[in-house]
C-alpha cells in the first residue's frame, strides 16, 4: 500500500515539473523575445515557436495533456461518421431561414407601427 503512494507521489511530483517546465519554456520565449528584439524578426518568430511547440510537447507528455491528445482523436473519428448535408439542402435551408426571418421581421415591425398609434391615441400623443 505504502508502495502504491509513493509512486502515486511520485507522478504527482513529475507531472508538477513537466507543468513547471513547460510555464518557464512560455516565460522563455516571451523574454527572450523581448530581450533579443534587435534581432531580425524571421529568427525570432523561429525560436518562439520551435520553443512553444516544444513547450507543447512536453505539455503532451502530463496525464491531463494525454487525455486532450485521446479526446482529439475521437472527437476526429466522430467528425468522420457524421453525414453532413449536400450543397443543395444547405442552400434550401438557408432560403428557409432568410425567408421565415424577412416575413417575421415585416410581421413585427407592422405590429410595433400599430402598437405604436393605439398608445399614442390612449395618450394624446402625436408621433
Amino acid at each position: 500500500m505504502s508502495a502504491n503512494t509513493e509512486a502515486q507521489g511520485s507522478r504527482r511530483g513529475l507531472e508538477v515539473v513537466k507543468w513547471l517546465v513547460v510555464a518557464i519554456l512560455l516565460v522563455l520565449a516571451i523574454v527572450g523575445n523581448y530581450f533579443y528584439r534587435d534581432y531580425n524578426l524571421p529568427m525570432r518568430a523561429s525560436v518562439v515557436v520551435l520553443v512553444i511547440v516544444i513547450a507543447g510537447v512536453v505539455a503532451m507528455m502530463t496525464i491531463k495533456g494525454k487525455s486532450i491528445v485521446t479526446f482529439a482523436r475521437e472527437a476526429s473519428t466522430e467528425i468522420r461518421k457524421v453525414i453532413w448535408p449536400t450543397r443543395e439542402e444547405t442552400l434550401n435551408t438557408t432560403l428557409v431561414v432568410v425567408t421565415v426571418t424577412a416575413v417575421m421581421s415585416l410581421l413585427l415591425w407592422g405590429l410595433d407601427g400599430v402598437l405604436v398609434r393605439v398608445i399614442s391615441f390612449i395618450t394624446s400623443l402625436r408621433f
